[in-house]
């Protein structure tokens, strides 16, 4: 697959990548057409798992090739990462406190960000959305990163990345789709607004990996802001859902395989 990646542009790269996740994203959401319920139990699961492949990827794949890239070039090898990290933390912590949305479970009146007379459905979709955004921005910073003739970067990491991140999409758009059609949608409509929610990582990607290859002193900055902002949704969002009812061994159970999947992925390919 990386020979075959190797004749495309990094921002080509990001872009298959994140359709790939996006793809993903949309088999979770056609579960819908299968089932009408999905029991929590099964979600803490799959929820946990997520959690766990972001905090494997965020340090794996995000913050040791940052961390590398500074001492390649003699800086201070824990200053830029540490800025980037906490950086990406108060960049999501600002759009969830802005952006208004509804997470799976809730009712309408506890949505957060601004509030709106949104339907619960768009409300649902943005939810996700947010997850999404430091997903696609890692995947295409991980592609930007692996043109940068850095030691510390390579092909292989950063379709590890992006292989991880794609099967964690899978129970998010579950997570969307199959409420909605619990609460009366139809089967094509809760599809469409499962799969809608992961659009945004093809964009998020591009962007990302353009950015990067423009900017090559910021790299280290760019890999460690996705790393902060993926934790900071691990920490505020998919650990607490996941835990919320009577399942937290199964949720944490899931934690660690998504951990020891993600990891052994980012050691194998990269």
């Amino acid at each position: 697959m990386t020979q075959w990646l190797q004749s495309y542009s990094p921002v080509e790269q990001a872009l298959f990548a994140t359709l790939f996740t996006w793809f993903v994203t949309a088999l979770g959401a056609a579960l819908v057409f299968f089932f009408k319920t999905i029991s929590r139990k099964s979600m803490d699961a799959m929820l946990g798992s997520a959690a766990g492949v972001m905090i494997a990827a965020s340090y794996w794949s995000l913050l040791a090739p940052a961390i590398a890239m500074v001492e390649e070039r003699g800086g201070i090898a824990w200053l830029p990462p540490m800025i980037g990290f906490l950086s990406g933390g108060a960049f999501l912590w600002s759009v969830d406190k802005v952006l208004p949305h509804l997470h799976p479970g809730f009712p309408v009146e506890e949505a957060e960000g601004i509030k709106t007379g949104w339907q619960r459905s768009i409300l649902l979709v943005l939810a996700i959305t947010l997850h999404n955004i430091p997903e696609g921005m890692a995947v295409g910073v991980a592609f930007g990163a692996a043109a940068s003739g850095s030691s510390s970067a390579n092909l292989g990491a950063a379709v590890a990345l992006a292989l991880g991140i794609g099967l964690q999409n899978f129970p998010e758009g579950a997570a969307v789709s199959i409420p909605l059609r619990r609460e009366g949608m139809s089967r094509l409509k809760s599809f469409w607004y499962g799969q809608l929610s992961g659009f945004v990582e093809p964009v998020a990607g591009i962007i990302g990996a353009f950015a990067v290859i423009k900017m090559q002193p910021i790299l280290p900055y760019a890999l460690s802001f996705a790393a902060g902002a993926m934790i900071y949704v691990v920490a505020e969002e998919l650990i607490p859902e996941s835990q919320a009812e009577k399942h937290s061994d199964v949720a944490t159970i899931g934690l660690m395989l998504g951990f020891a999947l993600m990891m052994t992925l980012d050691v194998a390919l990269g």
